[in-house]
Order: C-alpha cells, then sequence, then structure tokens
C-alpha cells in the first residue's frame, strides 16, 4: 500500500470509492447517507491542489482517501473513505497517520473531524486510533460552523460528534482493543 497525492485524472475515482462506501449505511437505515453524492470533483480538485488530498493505492489505483484542512489550530480531516474491498486492512489507519505526521510537520498539533457517533466504523473506530469526543463547550468557531452546516444538509437526523485528537512529535496513540 502506497500513500501520495491524488492525481487529477483519478479524481472520478475517489467518487467512486464514495459511492461504494455509502452502501454500507444502507443496512443501518441510514439510506440518505447511502444516497448521498460524493464530493464534486471541482471540490476534490481544490483539496488536491492545496496539497490536502491524499489517496492510499493498491498497484497503482486508489482504493482509499482522505481529503483534510486547516480549521482553527487543527488539521480538520474533512472526508477519509476506503472502498468496501479494501476495508479493514487499516488503510484509513494509515491515512490518518500521514495527515498526523504532515501535520506535526507543519506545526500543527491536533487532528479534527466530525462524524457519526453510533456507526460503528466512524465515531467507536476514531476512539480506538487516539481520538476523543469534544464536548459542547470544547467546540471550536470553525468546529461549530461545520457542525452547523452538518446539520444545514440534514445529517444530523442520526447523532454526530466532534473529535480531536491531540499529536506528540514521533508518538502514535495506544491501539486499544477492536
Amino acid at each position: 500500500m502506497h500513500i501520495r497525492p491524488p492525481t487529477k485524472a483519478e479524481l472520478p475515482a475517489l467518487q467512486d470509492i464514495e459511492r461504494a462506501a455509502g452502501e454500507a449505511f444502507r443496512p443501518l437505515g441510514m439510506v440518505a447517507v447511502a444516497d448521498d453524492e460524493p464530493p464534486a470533483v471541482d471540490l476534490l480538485e481544490g483539496f488536491r491542489a492545496a496539497g490536502r488530498a491524499w489517496v492510499a493505492d493498491n498497484d497503482g489505483a486508489p482504493v482509499a482517501y482522505l481529503i483534510s484542512e486547516p480549521v482553527d489550530a487543527a488539521e480538520h480531516i474533512e472526508q477519509i473513505t476506503v472502498h468496501p474491498r479494501a476495508a479493514r486492512h487499516r488503510i484509513g489507519q494509515a491515512l490518518i497517520e500521514h495527515t498526523a505526521e504532515r501535520a506535526l510537520a507543519a506545526g500543527i498539533q491536533a487532528l479534527t473531524l466530525t462524524t457519526f457517533a453510533d456507526v460503528p466504523w466512524n465515531a467507536p473506530y476514531y476512539a480506538r486510533i487516539g481520538f476523543r469526543v469534544l464536548g459542547e463547550d470544547e467546540l471550536t468557531p470553525g468546529l461549530r460552523r461545520i457542525r452547523a452546516h452538518e446539520a444545514d444538509l440534514g445529517l444530523d437526523r442520526w447523532p454526530r460528534v466532534a473529535m480531536r485528537r491531540d499529536l506528540t512529535p514521533g508518538g502514535t496513540p495506544p491501539r486499544t482493543a477492536p
């Protein structure tokens, strides 16, 4: 598995990864999430052009991607998606570790994300790899804007949380039991 920036020509493949991964939400009764359109190519291109898009590839073809941006004093993971065929191989974790290393190198001390609280491969998974749920009083202005936008999109039909992982040089938080 190799982590690298995507090419412009690969951006539609990232949309395909998103569509395939979205199907896992359907059996949970989250049909609207499963049916949601992936990020537009022009949005993905903005992240790519800014150096904030990464893919994990298998023999040259992307199987997962992560896009992020600075939000307040943290690197915010806007989206991370692994194709179902590549799931359960710690590819998402590798993308997060790559992002953590890059953030630390840039002097950023934390990663943040927002996610579904009760979906097993969302908040419970992120907690296992060192993220913690933020209380309402811990939300930064940027995270509040993100959460408000998610509510406008209707994502609050299911419980959502903001999470943070503090970063330490050379350190990866210990992995807890699955």
